[in-house]
Formats: C-alpha cells, sequence, structure tokens
C-alpha cells in the first residue's frame, strides 16, 4: 500500500479512536463541553429574560434567535483553531510528535488523527448547543436550502480554522502560551464579529477588522441557513453575501492549507531528544 495511503488510513483510525476515548473519560468531556454548556446557558438566560420577545427592527427575529448562529461560529473557531494549536503544541511538549516522526508518514498520519478527533469534537460541542436552543427558542427558519447552506458554510469553516490553529500549535512549544494569546485575540474578535448583536451596530472601521477573519463570515454563513430573509435588513449591504462568504473562507483555507505542511515539517525536522528535554527541563524549573 502506498505509504500516503496508509498515513491517510492509520490517521483517521486514530481520530476515530481519540474521539470514542473521549467521550468515555468525564473529565475530557467536561473541558471540551464546558464552553458549550455556558454559551447555552447564556442563551437561555438570553430567551428567559424577554429578549426572545424583543424583535429587531423589520426583522422578524428576536435578539435570542439571532445569536444561536454567531454563538455556533464562536465554538467552531474555538474548537477548530484553539484546540488544534493547544493540542499540538502538548503533545510537542510532552513528545508525541517526536514519537510520531520516528514512524514512516507519522507526522502525516497524526496531523490526520487530530484533524478528525478536534473535528468530531467540535461538531458534538455545536450539537451540545443546537439541539436544546432550538427546542427552547422560536424563531428559526429551517429548510433543505437552508440544511445545505449550515452544511457547506461548516466544511469550509473547518477548512479555514483546522490547518490555521495547526500552524499556530507548531509555532508555540508551550501549550499555555498558545491558549493564552490566542484566547485573547478571539475574544477580541468575537466583540467586534456582531455574534450577539448585528454588527452594523458597530463603527464601519470594526466592521472592516470583522470582515477580515473567519468568524464575522462564519455567523453570516449560519444565520443565511437558519433565519429567514428578512433577517438581512441587520447585515451589511442587507444581503447574506454568499460569494464573499466562500471568498474569505476559501482564502484563509488556502492560505492554511499552503502554509500548515511546511510549518509542520519545519518543526518536525527541529524536533530531537535533547530539544524534549530541553523543554521538560525548563518545565521543571517553573513548577519548582
Amino acid at each position: 500500500m502506498n505509504t500516503t495511503l496508509f498515513a491517510l488510513r492509520l490517521g483517521l483510525l486514530r481520530g476515530w479512536t481519540e474521539f470514542r476515548q473521549t467521550l468515555t473519560s468525564l473529565s475530557d468531556l467536561g473541558s471540551y463541553l464546558l464552553n458549550s454548556v455556558i454559551f447555552l446557558a447564556i442563551l437561555l438566560f438570553m430567551s428567559d429574560n424577554g429578549m426572545e420577545n424583543t424583535e429587531l427592527s423589520g426583522t422578524g427575529v428576536t435578539q435570542a434567535t439571532l445569536a444561536l448562529p454567531g454563538v455556533l461560529a464562536m465554538t467552531l473557531v474555538f474548537g477548530g483553531l484553539l484546540t488544534m494549536a493547544q493540542l499540538l503544541a502538548t503533545d510537542r511538549e510532552d513528545g508525541t510528535l517526536l514519537r510520531a516522526k520516528a514512524i514512516p508518514r507519522g507526522t502525516h498520519g497524526y496531523l490526520v488523527g487530530k484533524v478528525v478527533s478536534v473535528s468530531l469534537m467540535t461538531l458534538l460541542s455545536m450539537l451540545v448547543i443546537l439541539v436544546p436552543a432550538v427546542l427552547a427558542i422560536d424563531g428559526f427558519q429551517f429548510t433543505a436550502r437552508g440544511a445545505l447552506t449550515l452544511l457547506w458554510v461548516i466544511a469550509l469553516g473547518f477548512l479555514a480554522t483546522l490547518p490555521i490553529g495547526a500552524i499556530l500549535g507548531s509555532l508555540f512549544s508551550n501549550p499555555r502560551t498558545v491558549v493564552g494569546i490566542l484566547m485573547l485575540l478571539l475574544m477580541g474578535l468575537v466583540v467586534v464579529s456582531g455574534i450577539f448583536f448585528p454588527i452594523t451596530l458597530l463603527p464601519e472601521w470594526a466592521q472592516w477588522i470583522a470582515q477580515v477573519f473567519p468568524i464575522y463570515w462564519l455567523g453570516l454563513g449560519m444565520r443565511s441557513g437558519m433565519l429567514p430573509d428578512t433577517a438581512t435588513v441587520e447585515e451589511i449591504g442587507e444581503s447574506w453575501r454568499h460569494l464573499e462568504t466562500v471568498g474569505v473562507l476559501g482564502a484563509w483555507a488556502v492560505v492554511g492549507l499552503a502554509l500548515a505542511p511546511v510549518v509542520l515539517r519545519r518543526m518536525a525536522r527541529r524536533e530531537s531528544g535533547a530539544s524534549l528535554e530541553e523543554r521538560r527541563h525548563r518545565a521543571m524549573q517553573r513548577v519548582g
């Protein structure tokens, strides 16, 4: 069998195995789903405090209904980018990547496995939010066309975030550093991306910043698949802008897919027993 296909097969099996193991570990499952439970609680709080009945002007959509697609987009970005970066940095620090390097095409198989397991856990996290919220909050419009829109938006979202997460995880050897930096950046983007309110309420300069990054476009795409067309009056240009969504998310995906293999190969070449021991020594000094 071709070594690349063999690595792909092992990676798929590894990713599925990691996902199943996560489902049987309460601590791992809790760490993955904690944010989803918090986001769901926020949505239900908005609904219980009258925001479900507070209609946005001229849209027929309530604030609680508008927030759900944005929260799903935020969950995808946090899962695909932050979790991926954290896991790669952790596995680099504890020597998992060094062991994978010793196997022919082991780095490729490792990366495929991480993509599979992170994608599945992120989808589960999104379902934990979506199903209860749809049952508790009115105003969503689900059609076959909307379902197809959600599928291609989610697929493009993973392509746009997972490679970037892999790149960032390869650049940092300390998982605590990568989590701290990315968390601050992502929370800043959440504020300007119209997750819980229409982005048109923000200053124009903030709108331009939001449109550079995937989280706004993921939220816009998911709103187009879940909300009636009347909701476009609160969007930039009063349109769902599907072509622009594909263009921006596709651009992030192309850049990430082009750079990720190069960065990962360079990182793998630099990995050695000496570098691993040096990181362990520094970690012990921090603990001591």
